[in-house]
């Protein structure tokens, strides 16, 4: 058995009749759509989703600054004017 992730749930029957109400039910939080009582999917808003994608380019590029931070040593110092 999966664990739901969300305190509000709907059937895909639900999700199928009226997605736009159910959305507007959740408030903005998450929703879990079942299948036979097992989480499927989560439905969340555009906004929530964009949000999401923005903190996961934000961990992406810190993980590349703490990688290439460890370069530092290999680099070479230049003048501006010298280029």
């Amino acid at each position: 058995m999966r664990q739901v992730l969300s305190s509000c749930s709907a059937s895909i029957s639900e999700l199928k009749k009226n997605p736009t109400a159910l959305l507007a039910e959740a408030e903005g939080a998450p929703i879990a759509i079942l299948n036979h009582n097992i989480p499927t999917a989560y439905l969340i808003p555009a906004e929530t989703y964009e949000w999401l994608l923005e903190k996961l380019e934000d961990s992406e590029l810190a993980q590349i600054m703490k990688e290439r931070a460890g370069e530092k040593k290999y680099a070479i110092e230049v003048n501006l004017s010298e280029l």
